[in-house]
């Protein structure tokens, strides 16, 4: 599949900046979820660019510090695990794109978003499955993966009950029965969590 389908579409119209967005955790127990939005050179592609679940640990954090050296501008963001359970998971995932969309210094022309209609004061198109399809996307996933991933890594240092390292938040057979043993840490999600905690 031509993974520049979306954005030649706009550079054809005369567009010069296009960004990609995207967000990783929406689904975990714990953490934030994180966002990414970047907007890359278009004539000299990074081989390798996917949606970040098809790219290994390793070629992924290859790849972020490319994506992130090479990018015209990027942001990153974050919107905390209190912040999910006071305005529900979907709202904190627009509000976390959009401020990654905010947080860039370049002011894109035209958005493609993963998924999310969020109603941007400037052009966006809404892309399902959109890391798969948009080079663009593909690589604010990855960027969004590997800074999520190492947070999760840090958090598990510092509360190293849950697996945090290994699980990233995910809700594994392990990470549950840490939870059942050793109740909520202040990182989990508490509108996530119900079922898990007596």
């Amino acid at each position: 599949m031509d993974k520049l389908l979306y954005e030649r579409k706009y550079i054809d119209m005369g567009v010069k900046y296009v960004a990609g967005v995207d967000e990783v955790g929406r689904g975990p127990l714990a953490g934030p979820v994180v966002c990414c939005a970047v907007v890359m050179p278009l004539d000299a592609l990074i081989e390798g660019v996917d949606d970040s679940k098809k790219v290994s640990e390793q070629k992924r954090e290859k790849l972020a510090v490319e994506i992130m050296r090479k990018a015209v501008s990027y942001s990153i963001a974050e919107v905390s695990e209190k912040e999910i359970d006071e305005i529900n998971i979907l709202n904190a995932v627009k509000k976390c794109m959009e401020k990654a969309v905010f947080g860039l210094k370049v002011k894109p022309d035209v958005v493609l978003v993963d998924g999310i209609d969020l109603h941007f004061p400037f052009p966006a198109e809404y892309i399902v499955g959109g890391d798969a399809k948009s080079y663009s996307i593909g690589a604010a996933s990855i960027v969004a993966k590997v800074y999520r991933d190492e947070l999760m890594r840090r958090y598990s240092e510092k509360y190293p009950a849950y697996g945090f390292e290994k699980n990233k938040g995910y809700g594994t057979k392990a990470h549950t029965e840490a939870l059942k043993a050793n109740g909520p840490c202040p990182i989990h999600r508490k509108s996530f969590i119900k079922n898990y905690i007596r």
